[in-house]
């Protein structure tokens, strides 16, 4: 009998996908026993209303350029078509009714823990998914953790999309924090360039 393929899943609004992001999601895809990482591109996150989002388009186009040739790694746009704002039960339930061979398992932050119980059916997320859990740099994660929850020691980098954002607004450089192919798209577009 064959093995279900597992698959992680990624969730950001990736505005834009940045190295901190790729780096995660290689590291979960080949260290890990996992067989794949898909980064799932949120129109709109429950946690993120009102914050400026370029196109989901234009940010699940940054992705597959910044993943190109990288065959364990996907990006999704599953959410596109679902309700808004999204909610990762809900994904992750239309992820199982597409994909019935595959075992998903939830990828996040350390600093999403915290908050996981106010998540939308967190009872149902912690009873029926494995969660793998990357610290991000200065914390300390709890020493108690649900049985499906485990920590993965992916290496820490404090890079936000805020950050780069906030730096091509400035004119200042932000080669290295992004794909070279997705510095060439934003420069090209002239995203978060206010003249």
């Amino acid at each position: 009998m064959n093995t279900p393929r597992r698959v992680g899943l990624l969730f950001g609004s990736f505005n834009p996908i940045h190295t901190g992001h790729l780096i995660v999601a290689n590291h979960m895809a080949t260290h890990t026993d996992l067989d794949a990482v898909w980064l799932v591109v949120s129109p709109q996150s429950p946690f993120k209303v009102g914050e400026e989002l370029l196109p989901e388009q234009e940010r699940l186009a940054m992705v597959n350029l910044a993943i190109t040739g990288n065959h364990k790694l996907q990006a999704s746009d599953v959410e596109f078509d679902m309700p808004r704002p999204s909610y990762t039960i809900d994904t992750l339930d239309e992820l199982r009714a597409r994909h019935p061979g595959t075992q998903f398992v939830l990828l996040m932050g350390g600093d999403n823990l915290p908050g996981l119980p106010r998540w939308k059916a967190a009872e149902r997320l912690l009873s029926e998914i494995s969660i793998y859990v990357y610290p991000r740099p200065g914390e300390v994660l709890p020493s108690e953790l649900p049985n499906n929850v485990r920590i993965a020691s992916a290496p820490l980098l404090d890079i936000s999309a805020t950050f780069v954002r906030n730096s091509v607004r400035a004119g200042k450089s932000v080669r290295y924090l992004v794909p070279d192919a997705v510095l060439q798209r934003i420069n090209e577009a002239g995203h978060w360039r206010t003249s």
